[in-house]
C-alpha cells in the first residue's frame, strides 16, 4: 500500500464515526486508531485506621461513656425516609404538624410529608403507634433510608 492509498484510507476513517480500523493481508498490516486510549485504573481504598481511636487514653473515652450512658436510651421501631427529598412535618408552613411526640397514630394516619422534585409525598403510619422521638428538623433534606421518627408499636 502506498502513501497515497493510506492518505485516503485515514481521510475514510476520519469521517465517520469509526475509532479503530484493522487491515491485514499477506504482505502488510494496517491498523488506524482515533481518540484517547482508554485507560482503567484500579486503586484500592486504604484500610480504615482502627487502630487511632484504640490508642487514645483511657481518661478521655470515660466522659464519653459517661455521657452516652446519662442520654435517654430510645427503643422502639425506626420509621425511614422511602425516598430522598425534603422532609415537612406540616402540609403548610402556617399549619399544625402531622405529629407530635407523643402522640398517637392510627394505622395510615400521615406522620409527614418528603417533597421530592416539586411532589408531596405523605409518609403514613404503617400500623398504630407512639411517637417517641422525630428525628428531621422541618425542611431538612433526607436521604433514602434516613431515620425520620422513632415509635412505639401499640
Amino acid at each position: 500500500m502506498d502513501i497515497k492509498d493510506l492518505k485516503i484510507l485515514i481521510k475514510m476513517i476520519t469521517e465517520t464515526d469509526i475509532t479503530e480500523f484493522e487491515m491485514d493481508n499477506s504482505d502488510e498490516k494496517v491498523i488506524i486508531r482515533r481518540g484517547p486510549k482508554t485507560e482503567y485504573v484500579t486503586v484500592a481504598a486504604p484500610a480504615p485506621q482502627v487502630f487511632a481511636a484504640q490508642q487514645a487514653p483511657v481518661a478521655a473515652a470515660a466522659p464519653a461513656v459517661v455521657a452516652i450512658a446519662d442520654a435517654p436510651v430510645e427503643t422502639g421501631e425506626i420509621v425511614t425516609s422511602p425516598i430522598v427529598g425534603t422532609f415537612y412535618r406540616a402540609p403548610a408552613p402556617d399549619a399544625a404538624p402531622y405529629a407530635e411526640v407523643g402522640q398517637i397514630i392510627e394505622m395510615g394516619q400521615v406522620l409527614c410529608i418528603v417533597e421530592a422534585m416539586k411532589l408531596m409525598n405523605e409518609i403514613e403510619a404503617e400500623y398504630r403507634c407512639k411517637i417517641v422521638k422525630i428525628c428531621k428538623e422541618n425542611a431538612q433534606p433526607v436521604e433514602f433510608g434516613d431515620a425520620l421518627f422513632v415509635v412505639e408499636k401499640i
